[in-house]
Formats: structure tokens, C-alpha cells, sequence
């Protein structure tokens, strides 16, 4: 009989705030399991293993990055979008390391199909048609966002930028700068 109280979807809220705690890779049946003060055994009537747990993280992980990140980009375009798209995104993986570590899993394709992933690469390249990006040059600019932000959040994260005496920040600054303008004069194919 299931645990009064526990389903897949508290399981998963749960497991997304150990993942901030403990990172993503710690996420475990057992710890989850020690957390609510239960047996393993009394979880996987709600889920069916570790990795079925961590799917449902890196699915909501997802919705939330899509989410703030929509939000941060309504209404805008060029630079300005492209400046609210970047920090929505590194703001994200600063306030929430394991849930970002779990947005990187990569998925069966038809999870990710039904997640949030399409609406964020949709994002991306709305972005990117305010630079007046068309494929196949849309597929390379994702690429090198995604490169860069991931890049840069997650040496920050690591501590590899606070050994100079520039500021972290001027630095992320001048980065957006220069991708927007690379954005703004994309080689023609």
C-alpha cells in the first residue's frame, strides 16, 4: 500500500530540492527515501526506478528554465531579448545548481518531445529571428548560445572565474556583447 501522503509528483518536488542540496548526481531512491523517513522499497509505488525519478526531475527542471525564461523575454527583441534570455538562464542555474545539472540530461526523444525542451529551443530561436537567423544558421546560433551560457554558468558555478580580479559579472557583460554582435554580423553561409 502506498504511503499516505506520497505521489510521483512530491516525490519529484522533493528530489528537485535535494538536487539543489546535494547536486543532481546524489538524487537516489535512498536518499529521496530517507528524506520522507520511509523504506526504499515504499517509493516505487509511485516510481519505477532512479532513473525514472530522474527523468521526472529533468522534465520539470525544464518547464521551470521555460518558464523563466518566457517570462523574461516577452515583449522584447535584439539585444534586449537576447540579454533577458541569458540572464533568466543563468539566474536559474545559479538559484537552483541541481535542478539546472538535471535541464543537460539527455532524454529518450519522446520524453523531450513532451517536455518542455521544444518550448525553450522555440524561445531560443525567436530570439534569433530578431537577428534575422534562418536555418541552417538558426541550428548553429542555438548551438553557440547554448555552448556559451552552459560554458559560462557552469565554470562560474565551479568557481574557475574568481581567481582574477575582474569581476565575474563585467565579464558575462562583454560575453553578451559579443554575442550579440556576432549575432547581429552572422557569416553568410
Amino acid at each position: 500500500m502506498a504511503r499516505a501522503g506520497l505521489s510521483a509528483d512530491r516525490l519529484t518536488e522533493a528530489a528537485a530540492v535535494l538536487a539543489d542540496e546535494v547536486g543532481f548526481e546524489n538524487v537516489t531512491v535512498s536518499a529521496l527515501a530517507r528524506h520522507f523517513g520511509v523504506k526504499d522499497a515504499s517509493l516505487y509505488s509511485h516510481i519505477r526506478n532512479a532513473q525514472d525519478l530522474r527523468v521526472r526531475l529533468a522534465v520539470q527542471s525544464l518547464a521551470e528554465l521555460a518558464d523563466r525564461v518566457a517570462e523574461a523575454i516577452a515583449g522584447r527583441a535584439g539585444k534586449d531579448a537576447l540579454v533577458a534570455f541569458a540572464g533568466a538562464y543563468r539566474s536559474y542555474a545559479t538559484e537552483h545548481p541541481g535542478r539546472y545539472a538535471a535541464t543537460q540530461m539527455a532524454l529518450d526523444p519522446d520524453v523531450a518531445a513532451d517536455s518542455a525542451a521544444p518550448k525553450h529551443a522555440e524561445m531560443t530561436r525567436a530570439v534569433l529571428r530578431g537577428y534575422d537567423l534562418w536555418e541552417p544558421d538558426q541550428t548553429d546560433a542555438v548551438r553557440l548560445l547554448h555552448s556559451t551560457f552552459h560554458g559560462f554558468v557552469s565554470l562560474e558555478r565551479s568557481g574557475a572565474f574568481h581567481s582574477h580580479p575582474r569581476g565575474v559579472e563585467a565579464s558575462w557583460l562583454r560575453a553578451l556583447d559579443a554575442l550579440d554582435s556576432v549575432l547581429r554580423a552572422w557569416p553568410a553561409g
